[in-house]
Order: structure tokens, then C-alpha cells, then sequence
């Protein structure tokens, strides 16, 4: 009894992941025969009402405050409300990602769902022959934006972190598989995979707004926080043009994407980009994004963790953690990435 108590703890987390694959699989067809803008609205409504009981809601609120202390709390629960809103929007939209994204590259009005700005961008980042980043973040729809630079025939590998849970990650890695270019999984040994891209004059996206445990120390809404140096450590050892990627939700499954100019980033006294300096000015980007639209951001991350910033260390001690590495580094290792 003891060895089959042993076996069945040992399993059991595998076996709760099985049984959950046909009930993923059936929320997932019931979204799709609601149609795109009832699952989309049902989505939302479902998570404005379970959100608030759950535990990631005291981060999420915890967050807001941090972010805007000027704010009432009445304030402060109504974004709360709308992130929950726009992420259980998401959720069900995944079942409609090939149809919602209805772009006509020979007519861009005609869209029921979706405008572009900067498709000029796209095309040039397309044709130049050369290599490129995209930085993004969890605002809106945030799987539009690789959808999006498929539309254009951009050759992008998207950088992602499949959920923990294996049911829903088979069918969100089925889903992104459906309907965008490249994928590469975060993980042991991926930032070769990562550079590998770069390397043959590709693209590569990637989500930056989550913490990284061995990231580079950055200011986010007045407060240190540590980011993912990968796409700094590319710019800097390609010295490649690097552009930002958003969603806007406009009203229920209508978006708006947009694909900023390449950004002028810092470089040092030899020419050479500076890596903690340019994932600043990516995250300076991004909380200029969420502050427009603040309800559309996932607050529910802990992305504030003062107690896992690095210790100061003594003068001639080393480089610290916020320091960027030399031209030639890329990566040691891609680790646990914050992205999905």
C-alpha cells in the first residue's frame, strides 16, 4: 500500500493534466460555436465576476496601487475589473485567432476587427535583408502581434513560455502553430535556437514585461525591477534595428496594432548599443503603452519583487546584475523565461 501510495503521488499531478485535456479541449469548442465576439464578451463577463475571488486579484490590485498611487481605490478597482475583462477576453479569443485576424493587405480599411499602423515597418523590416527585433507586451490581444508579421510575410520567430498546465499548453501551442511563423520555447539551450534566428537574417519577438530572475535591473513605474537582456544582448552583438509591437483593444474584438519606427538606442563611447540601457528604453516604451491604456495590461503578475533585485556589491568586487555583458555575449542560458 505504501508503494502504490508512493507510485500515485509521484503521478498523480500527470494524470490531473490528462484529465484536463478533454475539459480545455471542450470550453475550447464551446467558444468557437459561440462565435468570436459572444465567446469574446463571455470571456470577459466570466472573469470580471470569478476574478476578484481569486489570489492573483490582491496582486493585481497591489500592483495598480504601486503603479498609481494618485488614484482612488475606486479607481483602482475599476482597472482591476478591466484587466480581468480583457484576459478573459483573450482566453476565448483563442479559439477564434485564425478568423479574428480578417486582414486584407490589398485593402487594410476593409477589416471587421482589425487597423494597422506602421505597416511601412513590416514591409521594411521584410525586405532589408537584414536581421531585426520586435519587443511586445501582455496588452489587448497580445497573440495579434506574430499573427500579424505572418499576414506580411515576415520570416519572426516568436519567443514564448508555454503555460504550466500541459492541457492547455498542447492546445495554445496548437493554436499559435495555426496561425503565426516561427515558434521558439523558452527554455534550457533555446537562446541558441534564439540566435540561431538571428543569425540567418531573421526576425525574433518577444514579450518583455514579465520579471526574469536573471535579468537586468530597469525602472517600471518608478520602481527597479529586473527584465529579460536577451533582445538588448542581440541588438548589441547584431547591431540590428529593433522595433516595438502593441495591441490596442478598441471595443470588444476590434484592435488596432502598431508597429513603432526602430528605436535610437544608447550606445557607449565605442559605438556599441548598451544592453541595460536599451532594455530602459524598451520598458520606458511599454509603460507609456499601459499608461494609455491601463485596464488593458496584465496586472496579475507579480512583476514588482524587491526582495530577488541584486545586492550591491563593493567597489572593484565585479560587474553586477544590472550591468550589460561584452559585445560578443548573447546568453548564457534562456533559463526560466517570463514570456508566453
Amino acid at each position: 500500500m505504501l508503494r502504490l501510495a508512493l507510485v500515485l503521488k509521484r503521478h498523480l499531478p500527470r494524470l490531473a493534466g490528462l484529465a484536463m485535456i478533454p475539459l480545455i479541449r471542450g470550453l475550447f469548442w464551446l467558444a468557437r460555436s459561440l462565435g468570436a465576439e459572444r465567446a469574446s464578451r463571455v470571456g470577459g463577463r466570466l472573469l470580471r465576476i470569478i476574478g476578484p475571488f481569486l489570489p492573483a486579484h490582491r496582486t493585481a490590485m497591489a500592483n495598480l496601487r504601486a503603479a498609481f498611487p494618485e488614484r482612488s481605490e475606486a479607481d483602482i478597482r475599476a482597472l482591476a475589473g478591466q484587466a480581468w475583462d480583457n484576459l478573459g477576453r483573450t482566453g476565448a479569443e483563442y479559439a477564434h485567432l485564425q478568423t479574428l485576424f480578417d486582414l486584407d493587405l490589398a485593402d487594410l480599411s476593409a477589416s471587421r476587427h482589425i487597423t494597422v499602423a506602421g505597416e511601412s515597418h513590416f514591409a521594411d523590416l521584410r525586405d532589408d535583408g537584414k536581421p531585426g527585433l520586435i519587443f511586445s507586451a501582455h496588452l489587448a490581444n497580445w497573440e495579434l502581434p506574430a499573427i500579424c508579421a505572418a499576414k506580411f510575410g515576415l520570416d519572426a520567430t516568436a519567443i514564448f513560455r508555454p503555460p504550466n498546465d500541459a492541457a492547455s499548453a498542447r492546445l495554445v501551442q496548437e493554436v499559435r502553430r495555426q496561425t503565426m511563423g516561427g515558434l521558439a520555447a523558452a527554455g534550457q539551450g533555446a537562446v541558441f535556437a534564439m540566435q540561431g534566428v538571428v543569425d540567418r537574417g531573421g526576425h525574433l519577438g518577444q514579450l518583455i514585461d514579465q520579471h526574469f530572475t536573471r535579468g537586468v535591473v530597469v525602472e517600471f513605474f518608478g520602481q527597479p525591477v529586473l527584465v529579460n537582456p536577451l533582445l538588448g544582448k542581440l541588438a548589441r552583438h547584431y547591431d540590428c534595428p529593433v522595433h516595438g509591437a502593441r495591441v490596442v483593444r478598441r471595443e470588444g474584438t476590434r484592435f488596432h496594432l502598431e508597429l513603432t519606427p526602430p528605436l535610437d538606442l544608447p550606445r557607449d563611447a565605442g559605438g556599441a548599443i548598451e544592453v541595460q540601457a536599451a532594455m530602459q528604453a524598451m520598458t520606458r516604451v511599454i509603460e507609456d503603452w499601459i499608461r494609455e491604456n491601463p485596464g488593458q495590461w496584465l496586472w496579475m503578475h507579480r512583476r514588482w519583487r524587491p526582495a530577488m533585485l541584486p545586492k550591491p556589491k563593493p567597489t572593484g568586487s565585479g560587474p553586477t546584475a544590472a550591468e550589460p555583458a561584452d559585445r560578443g555575449t548573447v546568453m548564457q542560458a534562456a533559463g526560466r523565461s517570463a514570456v508566453s
